[in-house]
């Protein structure tokens, strides 16, 4: 594998590093790759699925993955700018952007190469850039992901897929002690510029050990940053951004997300790593959210409405570090704060956000903040255990409620 990687690291230039602006980036147009034909599953936003078939069009397609107004028509959808993919499709796209324009992006894992990976992100990949770039690996979490991190001590900018983010568990120890800290161990000789990646969060019995959320065991690690997507939009920007970034990104992915459908922009376009995302404004209390639960708060947010509250949304995105501005403005306006969260309640990313706004914002504060987070227990296999297990959208709406008295 060294042999390898030092001639792909010889047969290719290495891009100087780019520094890109703070907010979202306009770049060149450039058209998406050639159309999906494949049959898939198509997420609508009331919970309902469809399947498309080979050839015939979905209609009706959930074509906004944040919010859209009830009575928007399908034509207009239909002739807005910009062209639809899933979730997973617009992972893709973004890495084949990059791929395209930096000889040194490349991928490793298992089964990313003419397999397609285990959710099709990779697909079609191997038979354009070869099998060095896109290279399959062995059932060896802890050694292709320090060989990724090797790889991008050398100067290339590694991709690394976990199959399932629980796997790299396998993993932690090159994660934490060489990933992360590589760059202060060395004096600044090396930078770290790879992009660890995957499907994670609680599916549709999968079971406990393939329902791991790791935002948690993660974000105690010196110099990784940590970013979330759950949108088709925010995903692909936040891979382009990852991938450009000279620091080591893991990037987050639901598994119940990735037949999500919305309509992204043609023009090149990079989300900021360090930005959270404003879903919906309001007045009477801030919900901060990301991921799966962006979903379950927008549901959550309908009801409320209809009883007379007024609750502003933000997706953070961005879960090491935390934008405290974005949310530091928000509380200061709503004096209440509610956080929602598919991570386990003991350690996990909502502790964490709330003793950061308790430190930053405690003056501005209302009522205390209330976390509604998945329970300290193994996901169940039983569907119905497993819901009861998750925050659901009655839960928020109940606590808002009480928050708000």
């Amino acid at each position: 594998m060294a042999t390898i990687f030092q001639g792909l690291a010889a047969a290719t230039s290495v891009a100087p590093s780019n520094s890109f602006d703070s907010k979202k980036l306009l770049l060149p147009s450039r058209r998406s790759s050639s159309e999906r034909k494949s049959s898939f599953l198509v997420v609508r936003s009331d919970g309902r699925v469809n399947f498309n078939l080979r050839g015939r069009r979905a209609d009706q397609l959930v074509t906004n993955a944040v919010a859209t107004k009830p009575d928007a028509s399908a034509a207009s959808t239909a002739s807005k700018p910009g062209h639809e993919l899933l979730l997973f499709e617009a992972l893709r796209e973004g890495l084949e952007e990059e791929m395209d324009r930096d000889p040194s992006v490349c991928v490793m894992g298992e089964d990313v190469g003419h397999y397609g990976g285990s959710y099709k992100v990779t697909k079609g990949l191997a038979d354009k850039y070869g099998d060095l770039r896109v290279l399959d690996t062995p059932i060896a979490e802890n050694a292709f992901t320090g060989m990724g991190i090797g790889a991008a001590m050398t100067g290339l900018r590694p991709i690394v897929e976990g199959m399932n983010m629980g796997f790299l568990l396998l993993a932690f120890n090159q994660i934490s002690n060489n990933c992360g800290m590589l760059h202060y161990t060395s004096g600044g000789q090396f930078k770290i510029p790879i992009v660890i990646r995957g499907p994670g969060g609680v599916g549709r019995q999968l079971g406990a050990e393939h329902s791991q959320r790791l935002e948690s065991y993660f974000q105690s690690i010196p110099g990784i940053q940590m970013v979330a997507c759950s949108t088709p939009y925010n995903a692909k920007g936040l891979m382009k951004a990852a991938i450009r970034s000279e620091n080591p990104v893991i990037l987050f992915e639901h598994v119940l997300l990735y037949n999500l459908k919305e309509r992204i922009p043609d023009e090149e376009y990079i989300c900021n790593l360090e930005e959270a995302e404003m879903v919906r404004p309001g007045e009477h209390v801030t919900i901060l959210t990301y991921s799966r639960m962006r979903y379950h708060v927008m549901q959550a947010a309908k009801t409320l409405v209809n009883k007379g509250y007024d609750p502003e949304v933000i997706d953070i995105r961005s879960l090491k570090p935390f934008d405290l501005h974005t949310i530091g403005n928000s509380v200061k306006k709503t004096h209440r704060v509610l956080i929602v969260e598919e991570c386990m309640r003991t350690g996990g990313i909502g502790a964490s956000l709330t003793a950061a706004i308790t430190e930053n914002f405690n003056d501005y504060l209302d009522a205390p903040i209330v976390c509604l987070s998945s329970q300290d227990v193994p996901t169940p296999y039983a569907g119905t255990l497993e819901e009861w297990t998750v925050v659901q959208p009655a839960q928020i709406v109940t606590a808002v409620e009480q928050l708000c008295q």
